[in-house]
């Protein structure tokens, strides 16, 4: 009777889950996709606002060098103001944070986007500069912050449900279950993430190129980030973001896109 029980439960809550997801579904204004996510524009603002200070605190604060940050911030709000993504309620503020070892930059909720100084100093041109913040806004306007948020509710009911369904506190084994049923999860969430870097580095295309800059550059910056990651990656399809030497092509597959007739001839490089 106890395992009906269970059964019914984890039933339900994995239900619940399903219903909730498949339900919540939003056109994005920007790509025109429909989504699945469960927040509004607001909340997403709002989040990244208040995520903002703990965020650059982990990369050792805001850096020191006033010129520099200066530049990351002209330089992203050209692109906002250049190109469609002004039309969007976002409210883009770009930081520079004072981590010299760490290569990376992200993209918070709502347009608050970081750069580390030690990316940062890797780059060598402002093409590459403008396309490494142009990935990031696309991160925005694309709402992927809002879908993963809602996959990761769906993941974690459905983790619940199985974990119900699976445990016996008379077998010590049967947790087995429950581990599996989580680590499934986590993959399903990482394949959703390679697609949306693969989705903003097409974005990115578009935004480099309609302000100006060659959106070439962005390959070049691939080949920086694969040189800092040293080779010590696993395999592609265990990796959250997809491995960048393999980016390079889709990049080139989305400028021949773009520009059929050819990059026009006075782009910034």
């Amino acid at each position: 009777m106890r395992g009906v029980i269970k059964f019914i439960i984890a039933l339900l809550i994995a239900a619940v889950s399903l219903v909730t997801y498949w339900c919540n579904t939003d056109k994005n204004e920007f790509t025109g996709e429909e989504q699945h996510v469960d927040m509004t524009v607001e909340q997403e603002i709002a989040l990244g606002l208040q995520a903002a200070p703990e965020m650059a605190q982990q990369y050792g604060g805001l850096h020191q060098d006033r010129e520099a940050a200066a530049h990351v911030k002209a330089l992203g709000q050209k692109l906002v103001q250049s190109t469609r993504v002004s039309e969007t309620p976002y409210e883009f503020d770009f930081h520079l944070l004072a981590d010299e070892n760490t290569v990376n930059a992200f993209a918070l909720p709502g347009g608050q986007i970081f750069i580390t100084a030690g990316l940062l100093r890797q780059l060598e041109t402002e093409g590459q500069l403008a396309g490494v913040l142009a990935h990031e806004i696309g991160h925005v306007v694309a709402r992927h912050s809002a879908e993963q948020l809602a996959k990761a509710k769906l993941t974690q009911g459905l983790t619940g449900a199985a974990a119900i369904a699976t445990y016996d506190p008379d077998n010590p084994a049967s947790r087995s279950g429950a581990v599996a049923a989580a680590m499934v999860a986590k993959l399903l969430n990482m394949s959703y993430g390679r697609d949306d870097e693969l989705e903003s580095d097409g974005l990115a295309v578009q935004l480099t190129g309609n302000t100006g800059y060659d959106p070439r550059a962005m390959m070049e910056v691939m080949r920086i980030l694969e040189k800092a990651s040293g080779g010590a990656r696993g395999p592609e399809f265990m990796q959250t973001h997809p491995n960048p030497g393999n980016r390079v092509a889709e990049i080139q597959q989305a400028i021949a896109e773009e520009y059929p007739q050819g990059l026009p001839a006075d782009l910034i490089p």
